[in-house]
């Protein structure tokens, strides 16, 4: 997957990802259209994005709107330094990708970057340095590919 780089700092909580207002929808296409408002300043992200950040991304309340919104707002993976552990498993069950990177302060806004996450790696094809993670194991690649949770379960 490869994509640009909004980059957002330290602690970014579930209520910036998508402020408490907008929960009353499940609505994929609304809370996308809301997604990130709770930054100060509020922030768009584009389709086909990559959001990096720094440490404990996804902290706060333990709301499945804040992986969906993103999602739905076309963002193909999240790194971060490190994760809230709910938000990370919300995350994986709807097949958004979220990779720990302890180099992320590496990383700049617009980087353009190409993750393979099998491998474990992360390319910035700007800088053109390479960046490596721990894969996922293989019943999470399968839950990632799979798109989510739900579809990954062979009946």
């Amino acid at each position: 997957m490869e994509g640009i780089v909004y980059k957002f700092g330290d602690d970014i909580n579930t209520d910036q990802i998508i402020p408490a207002i907008y929960l009353d929808t499940t609505d994929p296409n609304e809370l996308a259209s809301h997604c990130m408002e709770g930054i100060e300043g509020g922030r768009r992200i584009n389709k086909g994005g990559i959001i990096v950040s720094g440490k404990n991304f996804g902290c706060g309340s333990s709301r499945e709107h804040a992986p969906l919104a993103i999602k739905a707002s076309g963002i193909q993976a999240i790194i971060a330094k490190s994760f809230a552990r709910i938000f990370f498993r919300n995350s994986i069950n709807i097949g958004l990708p979220v990779i720990e990177c302890s180099e992320v302060n590496k990383i700049d806004e617009g980087d353009l970057l190409n993750i393979i996450p099998k491998q474990g790696k992360i390319e910035n094809l700007t800088k053109n340095e390479t960046y490596y993670t721990k894969p996922y194991p293989p019943f999470m690649q399968k839950i990632i590919e799979k798109g989510g949770l739900i579809s990954s379960i062979d009946l």
